[in-house]
């Protein structure tokens, strides 16, 4: 990662994230500006794009603000301290097996609610079929 900052107009334009909802993480903790300009801008880094993408995922799988808060606390620890004992370290990254696992089973059930929305848009799709067809006769 290098240590060029970013406005927060470009972080919401790489994120997809907009201006108000990276403010709004920033007021809950998640995600803090690296640093902040003369003039009192947010400066991000790309650190920073990183953990707005964990928290960009992890939404629209219906984790909670906590749940995301947790998730970057045990990945952080884990990717900052080297002095962790083997004890330690198993127990973040059993936290971080549970995420996963919890994100797979939504994973799941996503595509089963993706497939049943293709068969009833396949549905509508051949119904329209056979009205056009009808009109034609």
């Amino acid at each position: 990662m290098d240590d060029k900052h970013m406005q927060i107009g470009e972080v919401a334009a790489r994120t997809e994230l907009s201006l108000r909802t990276i403010r709004h993480y920033e007021e809950t903790g998640l995600v803090i500006p690296s640093a902040r300009s003369q003039g009192g801008f947010r400066l991000y880094t790309e650190a920073d794009v990183a953990r707005l993408m964990v928290i960009r995922r992890m939404k629209p799988l219906g984790f909670t603000l906590d749940q995301m808060r947790d998730l970057l606390e045990a990945t952080d620890c884990l990717d900052r301290d080297s002095d962790l004992d083997a004890a330690e370290r198993e127990v973040l990254l059993n936290r971080v097996r549970a995420y996963e696992r919890a994100a797979a089973e939504q994973v799941d059930k996503l595509r089963v609610q993706l497939s049943r929305a293709e068969d009833f848009a396949a549905t509508l799709r051949s119904r329209l079929e056979q009205n056009a067809s009808v009109a034609l006769s």
